[in-house]
């Protein structure tokens, strides 16, 4: 049995195309499960399309945004499934074809493997960056990562998405979940947990879905602010494990892309937006020598320092 848990805030129409496509999957999903911050958003939605509600399978709960957490919601989310196999998924990812449940959850026969995250491909109006961003991190070739790969693969053995990931239940439960108090990368930090505990996590390039952002240089600097913060709270998973390596390749192959592409114009930009992010993931690494007001500020989500 396969439920799936879906954090929302304020959706839209496209949450309504996922359940959708969701509900017409060559591998049957039982239930789909939505952790809804701010009723009134979720109501907006319910206007615009009576049918909504009355989708068979769809459960709904309501939190107020102050109660919102990375790992904590999730965790909820997931007490309320009782099924061997959990998807979890955001509101803005959406599988590109039928079978992305079956491809996702197939690795998961083998009981070693505790989590498998999907292939994301860029959306058809991302940018160059986005593409290549997505191409970076999501290759065509399928991986299944053990402690045996710490080494060789540094921080990227520890990578994982909840962006779409399927979830071992029974591995799930032993480890104790997603931590309950994260402001990011809640994915990542049970993944590390997961293989330390001899377990395994499972990439699948054959289970695709459609996400991207064309984020700006401020937003960036503020994600980056936090992934900085996590690393920072959870040096039993980061500390000695570099990922700037990993983003300087990503910058080489970008500016490489711009330039092969005859984009060479936007190549000014993008370093500045590099640049953007880098000092973001300075600031959120070093966030408890900085006076706290900055911190919020800074922050995508300065409701977590309140909690």
């Amino acid at each position: 049995m396969i439920d799936v848990i879906i954090p929302t805030y304020k959706p839209g129409v496209m949450l309504w195309r996922l359940i959708d496509m969701l509900s017409r999957q060559t591998v049957r999903v039982n239930r789909i499960i939505l952790m809804n911050t701010e009723e009134s958003g979720y109501k907006k939605l319910i206007e615009c399309d009576k049918g909504f509600s009355e989708y068979e399978g769809l459960e709904v709960h309501h939190i107020d945004k102050k109660d919102f957490d990375h790992g904590k919601t999730r965790n909820v989310g997931i007490s309320y499934s009782k099924a061997d196999i959990v998807i979890l998924m955001t509101q803005d990812a959406m599988p590109c074809d039928e079978s992305f449940v079956e491809k996702l959850t197939e690795k998961l026969s083998d009981k070693t493997i505790a989590a498998c995250y999907a292939r994301q491909l860029a959306n058809l109006d991302s940018t160059i960056v986005e593409q290549v961003t997505r191409e970076f991190n999501y290759p065509a070739e399928d991986m299944i990562k053990s402690q045996a790969d710490v080494e060789r693969l540094g921080i990227k053995a520890y990578f994982c998405s909840n962006v779409s990931c399927a979830y071992n239940r029974e591995i799930f439960d032993e480890l104790g979940g997603f931590i309950d108090h994260t402001i990011f990368n809640e994915d990542m930090i049970y993944a590390a947990k997961a293989i330390k505990n001899g377990y395994k996590i499972a990439y699948a390039s054959e289970a695709k879905v459609y996400h991207s952002h064309n984020y700006s240089a401020a937003e960036q600097f503020h994600r980056n602010v936090d992934i900085g913060i996590s690393q920072a709270e959870h040096p039993e998973v980061f500390e000695g494990i570099s990922s700037e390596s990993e983003g300087i390749k990503m910058v080489k192959t970008t500016i490489g892309r711009l330039w092969d592409g005859g984009q060479k114009r936007k190549i000014i930009p993008y370093i500045y937006m590099t640049g953007c992010k880098y000092i973001g993931y300075k600031i959120g690494k070093k966030y408890r020598k900085l006076p706290m007001g900055f911190v919020k500020r800074c922050s995508m989500n300065p409701e977590y320092f309140d909690s």
